[in-house]
């Protein structure tokens, strides 16, 4: 019976990152969550390489790297897992590494991150569905403010035609 790990989700939400538009987590904070060293997790990676197709599994390029240091890396401990470009893993990447690291602790490790993730997700669509249902309201609204500027410029020849009446011809016979 495996014992259950207990990671905070604010841990494993702060190691995702925003790169290439895509949700990641970078080789370096993988290996450290499931408790093996980074070179481990590379080579595991490598040695099935077919099972991490780009959508799974991509790694930075140079440019990328710099950038990331240059916003990440402030401190030198932090700078120690990015030597070298790192893997990045989307949740499919990450999904195909329990597979991998057939381990105890990398089954559970992922169980909390695919968990993480999926609350990500539905956060995401729960924050579009409130963006859409602005919008929404935001046309009701313009259409309102069309309506209302029509019937007062109804209301003004109205009042316009009160002020200046036309003469009004009489029906009847002639003395």
């Amino acid at each position: 019976m495996s014992q259950e790990i207990t990671i905070p989700e604010e841990i494993i939400t702060n190691k995702i990152y925003l790169i290439r538009e895509q949700k990641v987590m970078l080789d370096r904070d993988l290996a450290e969550l499931y408790g093996v060293e980074t070179r481990v997790l590379k080579q595991s990676v490598r040695r099935n390489i077919k099972r991490f197709p780009e959508d799974f599994m991509f790694e930075m390029t140079k440019t990328e790297l710099e950038i990331w240091r240059s916003q990440f890396a402030t401190t030198s401990d932090d700078k120690k897992g990015l030597r070298y470009a790192p893997f990045c893993f989307t949740e499919q990447g990450v999904t195909m590494l329990s597979c991998i690291l057939n381990s105890e602790r990398a089954i559970d490790v992922n169980i909390r991150i695919i968990r993480v993730f999926t609350k990500m997700r539905e956060m995401l669509t729960d924050n579009l569905n409130i963006k859409l249902e602005i919008e929404g309201i935001k046309k009701k609204l313009i259409n309102q403010n069309k309506n209302i500027e029509l019937v007062f410029s109804y209301l003004d020849e109205l009042l316009e035609k009160k002020e200046n009446p036309k003469p009004i011809k009489k029906i009847g016979y002639k003395k």
